[in-house]
């Protein structure tokens, strides 16, 4: 199945600093490193097309309650609801998704009132209403008799799911969960997703929610490691939005270059990842520097303090 409309993925990440006077930076739990880091916690949403390319939309920088005024704190739930407004304000198609952490009641019943789709992962230990009665996610998935389980393919691993109509305390819509378990003997589900399109089949649900890894995870990754996300340590908090912004920027343009039938006129050959694309940036501005160093000694005849100067000075 083909998606037309693009996927939409809210995630946050902590983008770490040397510098504890940075505006709105503090001591945030790193659960990849397990330990606690000086960083700023931004929410991003980033835009999957269908083609598979994906671009970052806006972002969110969390501020401590401490360090806000009175009756302006925003919490990360409120965040994301504006960048979900912020979204369809500017008419981006597409379907959100996001991971167990935005599943809360009041993200879900704001998105539905918005009158979109969305996909998101569901604790287990989240409380459903199952034969009547609110329990565990896991207990219900103990409940599932083996024949009611069927199978589906990510990839080439096989899961087995279980696929129902629910409700959950709060939201304020019914909602189709989708139980997943690795093998069909199993008791304990592995993996829970949540929609609030009841008709939507599971490849159709897996389809949304795996561009949360594509929209998200990567530009986390790539800002950080390729485009210096976290290498601003300017003290005020505009500066940090703009480098924000410029990264975001320059990710765009990269990604726009990337897949193309031909390479880019910049380029030696096609590109496929981001890391390729600053390679080659590099490589071409550093041959474009060499051209006009040698162009200026012979044909312009300057002098080395000349051009070292222009070069100290740009």
């Amino acid at each position: 199945m083909t998606l037309v409309r693009g996927v939409i993925a809210i995630d946050n990440t902590l983008v770490t600093h040397e510098g504890k006077l940075i505006e709105d930076v503090g001591w945030c739990w790193d659960h990849a490193d397990q330990r606690h880091v000086i960083a700023h916690d931004y929410v991003i949403s980033n835009y999957v097309c269908p083609s598979g390319a994906h671009y970052p939309i806006e972002w969110r920088r969390f501020q401590k309650r401490d360090a806000c005024a009175e009756d302006a704190f925003k919490d990360h739930t409120l965040l994301c609801m504006e960048l979900i407004d912020e979204a369809i304000t500017r008419a981006i198609p597409g379907d959100f998704t996001f991971d167990s952490y935005f599943t809360s009641a009041k993200i879900l019943n704001h998105i539905q009132s918005k009158q979109r789709a969305y996909v998101g992962d569901l604790k287990l230990n989240r409380k459903v209403v199952y034969t009547g009665r609110e329990q565990k996610l896991q207990e219900v998935a103990r409940q599932i008799p083996w024949e009611a389980k069927k199978p589906v393919r990510m990839g080439s691993t096989r899961y087995w799911y279980f696929s129902k109509q629910l409700r959950i305390p709060d939201v304020n819509h019914p909602v189709r969960v989708l139980l997943f378990w690795r093998e069909r003997d199993d008791q304990e589900a592995r993996k829970a997703l949540v929609s609030n399109r009841l008709g939507w089949e599971v490849i159709r649900m897996i389809l949304v929610y795996r561009h949360r890894w594509t929209g998200t995870e990567t530009f986390h990754r790539d800002g950080k490691q390729q485009l210096g996300l976290g290498d601003c340590q300017v003290r005020s908090g505009e500066g940090q939005t703009r480098h924000g912004y410029l990264v975001s920027a320059a990710y765009s343009l990269l990604m726009r270059s990337l897949q193309q039938s031909r390479a880019q006129d910049w380029a030696r050959r096609t590109l496929t990842t981001i890391g390729e694309a600053c390679r080659a940036v590099k490589a071409e501005t550093l041959e474009r520097m060499i051209d006009w160093i040698v162009d200026k000694l012979t044909v312009d005849h300057w002098s080395i303090t000349d051009i070292k100067a222009v070069l100290a000075y740009s």
